[in-house]
């Protein structure tokens, strides 16, 4: 499987990326915490390590470290509007439930 993108992710990333001046694309990832037990995280970067999973979509290079790959294979990364708020929504095949508030899901 593989780590994709919406065209409305891709856009946003890109538009971000190119005000940057800079930066190779977006790191994604999880992270201990909540109470679920894990949480996405999402960063712009402007290195790729030497460990680094590179998946690339829509011009947009997503890289994971081999860590998380196992907790997010398969996910969607969208960038989506409801009403004013604004950011990325996560679509993982894997996540089996998600906290009350939304801020951590459980495989």
């Amino acid at each position: 499987m593989a780590i994709s993108m919406t065209e409305a992710a891709a856009r946003h990333v890109n538009r971000y990326l190119s005000r940057r001046g800079k930066g190779v694309g977006v790191r994604l990832g999880v992270k201990t915490t909540g109470c679920s037990g894990l949480a996405y995280k999402l960063e712009y970067v402007d290195e790729i390590l030497p460990d680094d999973v590179v998946f690339e979509d829509q011009g947009i290079k997503v890289l994971v470290d081999p860590k998380s790959l196992a907790y997010i294979d398969g996910t969607v990364l969208d960038f989506v509007r409801e009403g004013l708020n604004e950011g990325f929504k996560f679509t993982n095949p894997n996540e089996r439930d998600r906290c009350g508030c939304g801020e951590s899901f459980r495989i």
